[in-house]
């Protein structure tokens, strides 16, 4: 009867997108992307790139513009909105890999997206003013929010479904009507305040009239005589040259990268074509940058980015004449031969141990360290970044060095990779479709064997008494500001910042070449994110790995009998498994510290002597002992020093405007509340409240913006701030944390939220004018 019940109900949904179809074929006639392309009977007086982007940017691009946008409707171009939505999830945990659908990629047309199931949110009917309207998603969305606006409630009921990995609702608009019916409330922009007038009727209008757009102008002559020096140097024949560009490429390929100067500011792809320098490029499309080009010759070239820039995906990386000047010193002037180029094969390409073995490793590391942040940011604003279960792999916040690259105890490093290429594979050479358990105990037995090479070949150079010391942290070179940096976990978000930002963190890093280039290939180059569920979870397992090698770096620098101790607290609760994992390396390295510690807080005292030692190069721009106003910088480190339970109630992030007395013109100042939550330990994949440890939450404050996705804006004047510290002082639960939101909190319900928003948004390009993207608002809380 159930079964029975069900069929009936799945008929009848059926039979009436059916009809709806039939009903809308007789009045506007047959649907078809081609249709877009006749002469719309409205003339157009709407302007797409000076009226209509502006808003879709700020009010629907914030939430539609992504691998994450919801229905996959990417509204970051006008690409996006013809291309339309797919009800299929991105993120979805599947069997088997699915078909990518990367925007301007994967697919060029609107009749090739049809092929790929994308169904128009524009009309593709008669090109009249009405069909316009009542036959395209688009509209339908902002008419039925313009009808239905939210109710009058500082939260949302609970029929609007706001987690992040919510059932998907996708309409067709032959299924529109029994949509709009079951979830009246749910018009674009969903979860957020309706449109202003003038915003609502420019949209309207410019849907009425076929949504009509044109190609922008060309870029200006001396943005392409730029791109033309760049296409010259990394396309030069000789093999070496021919190398040192595919490494480039395989690094770079997701660099938003920029002439730091020339303006406006225009962001380039590096990208792989068929065709060579001064033809339009014939684009090579593949999973991932290292996988078959299957072209006789591949050209690397510079291609602008069509889309708006997205704090969560923006990497800004600068092009110059330094940075190419730098390239011929590490890439060309080394004295090595190429005599043949490495092969696509999978077991070769994915190891870049072995497809670049030629090129020194010193010079493959330099490389990588001279933009460290930026190689780090990759699996954080990559495809990997989305989602907690991929996140759980690394601490709330922690600190990362990197070892000294002129360090002489480490002279004989280059032989010592050689030796270790078969061992330094990763799981990711098996591609997109993965077993989990055969290809996770193939790989977890390589890094044993790698490990415990690595724990002799430490042993036989750090063996003089005075070899281990804090020459083997990088310093920068005395001004390079990517020697610290500060990663912080938001859950199922990160972020990472030049400098030692926050209280002494719990863990920290020491990175190694081999370490930093096997995390970019195995969470950025190697991670598709159109993989099956075998491949995603055998690339966050194998990163257990790294991140406990880095730790354990870290760790050689303490006294030796304090090492296990401090391993075992970081892995409270773990398994015998894990527990057996930290005892074994532990014993393999058992050299002593030439590091003098004189409390019996050691750890602390490192910390100290890193600040030290790196000083010249720490950024501050983040610390609030950096801030001129005494009153302001008090209450905030009042803020910062709370700990435990009334942090727990806090969200992830928090952004914190602070403004002056009315008369005052000055603006206000903006900080970032970061929630770290305190942890047993991370290595396990689920169940990570049980592992919740709020008595250890701690709070940072930073100066200025930190973070891609804001849970909340707090708003508050200078002469309340007071207020605001001890009500966050005395949060003990869950009412007491929505008074905190109704006094001091702009709430996605608050009639003014789209005024704040333009506010943050804007005061971000100020202060950040290159790194600045839009802001992300599906993680906005509703509390």
């Amino acid at each position: 009867m159930r079964w029975t019940y069900l069929l009936s109900i799945i008929l009848l949904l059926s039979g009436c997108t059916m009809l709806s179809r039939i009903q809308m074929d007789k009045q506007y006639g047959n649907a078809a992307p081609q249709n877009r392309l006749m002469e719309a009977s409205v003339p157009a007086t709407i302007d797409y790139w000076h009226d209509v982007k502006p808003i879709l940017e700020s009010r629907c691009v914030v939430c539609h513009g992504c691998y994450d946008a919801p229905c996959q409707l990417k509204m970051s171009a006008y690409e996006g909105i013809d291309r339309g939505a797919n009800k299929e999830d991105i993120y979805d945990t599947r069997i088997l890999a699915t078909i990518p659908s990367r925007l301007f990629v994967d697919a060029r047309t609107p009749p090739q997206w049809r092929e790929r199931g994308f169904y128009p949110v524009l009309n593709e009917r008669s090109q009249t003013s009405e069909a316009n309207i009542n036959a395209g998603v688009m509209a339908k969305m902002l008419l039925m929010k313009r009808q239905h606006p939210l109710p009058k409630t500082k939260q949302l009921p609970d029929s609007f479904d706001l987690s992040l990995d919510r059932k998907q609702q996708c309409p067709t608009v032959e299924e529109f009507n029994s949509f709009s019916r079951k979830h009246p409330l749910w018009g674009m922009p969903y979860g957020l305040p309706s449109l202003k007038d003038r915003e609502f009727s420019t949209l309207i209008d410019w849907l009425k009239q076929g949504a009509p757009y044109y190609e922008p102008p060309a870029l200006a002559s001396t943005f392409q005589a730029r791109i033309d020096k760049w296409e010259a140097f990394l396309n030069s024949g000789t093999l070496k040259q021919q190398l040192m560009s595919r490494y480039l490429y395989e690094h770079l390929f997701l660099a938003s990268l920029y002439f730091s100067d020339l303006s406006p500011r225009t962001v380039f792809r590096l990208v792989r074509s068929k065709s060579p320098p001064g033809a339009p490029i014939d684009l090579i499309a593949t999973r991932r940058p290292y996988d078959d080009p299957k072209a006789n010759q591949v050209y690397y070239r510079l291609q602008a980015l069509r889309t708006t820039i997205l704090d969560k995906t923006h990497m800004p990386y600068a092009l110059n004449t330094a940075r190419m000047l730098r390239y011929q010193e590490l890439f060309l002037a080394p004295d090595y031969e190429v005599h043949k180029l490495p092969s696509y094969d999978p077991d070769v390409a994915a190891n870049p141990f072995v497809t670049f073995k030629n090129i020194p490793a010193d010079s493959r590391y330099r490389f990588l360290i001279d933009e460290a942040r930026f190689t780090i940011m990759g699996f954080i604003k990559g495809p990997v970044c989305r989602g907690q279960v991929a996140l759980s792999v690394i601490d709330e916040q922690f600190w990362v060095m990197f070892v000294n690259p002129d360090s002489g105890v480490l002279d004989n490093r280059e032989e010592f990779l050689a030796r270790e290429l078969n061992n330094l594979s990763l799981p990711t050479e098996r591609e997109s479709n993965t077993r989990l358990l055969s290809t996770w105990r193939k790989y977890s037995r390589l890094q044993n064997k790698y490990l415990k090479a690595k724990m002799k070949y430490m042993e036989e150079n750090l063996a003089q008494p005075d070899a281990i010391n804090l020459d083997l942290i990088w310093d920068g070179d005395g001004w390079n500001k990517n020697a610290a940096l500060t990663v912080f976990r938001h859950f199922d978000s990160a972020t990472v910042v030049q400098g030692f930002v926050g209280d002494n963190p719990k863990t920290a890093w020491v990175i190694d070449y081999p370490m930093l280039e096997r995390i970019h290939y195995l969470l950025v180059a190697g991670f598709d994110v159109f993989g099956n569920v075998g491949h995603q979870l055998n690339s966050r397992l194998y990163m257990d790995f790294l991140r406990m090698e880095g730790e354990f770096n870290f760790l050689t620098l303490l006294p030796r009998n304090m090492r296990e101790e401090e391993w075992d607290y970081w892995y409270r609760g773990t398994n015998r498994n894990v527990r057996n994992y930290i005892h074994n390396r532990s014993n393999d390295f058992d050299q002593q510290t030439n590091i003098t510690y004189k409390t019996d807080d050691p750890k602390s005292e490192l910390y100290k002597m890193l600040h030290q030692r790196l000083a010249t190069i720490l950024y501050k721009r983040y610390t609030i002992d950096g801030e001129d106003d005494i009153d302001i910088k008090q209450h905030l480190e009042k803020l910062s020093r709370l700990q435990g339970n009334p942090v727990s109630w806090l969200p992830h992030i928090a952004f914190l405007s602070v403004s002056n007395q009315d008369q005052d013109s000055r603006p206000p100042k903006i900080y970032t509340l970061v929630h770290n939550m305190g942890q047993s330990n991370v290595s396990q994949l689920f169940h990570q409240d049980q592992r919740r440890l709020p008595s250890e939450d701690t709070l940072t404050i930073t100066r200025g913006f930190i973070g891609s996705y804001p849970n909340v804006f707090y708003r508050v004047t200078k002469e309340a701030l007071s207020d605001f510290v001890t009500a966050a002082a005395n949060l003990a639960n869950e009412e007491d944390y929505q008074t905190l939101v109704s006094r001091f909190g702009v709430r996605r319900t608050d009639p003014d939220f789209w005024a704040h928003s333009d506010y943050l948004q804007t005061a971000y390009k100020n202060l950040s004018p290159i790194e600045a993207g839009l802001f992300d608002y599906n993680r906005l809380e509703n509390r």
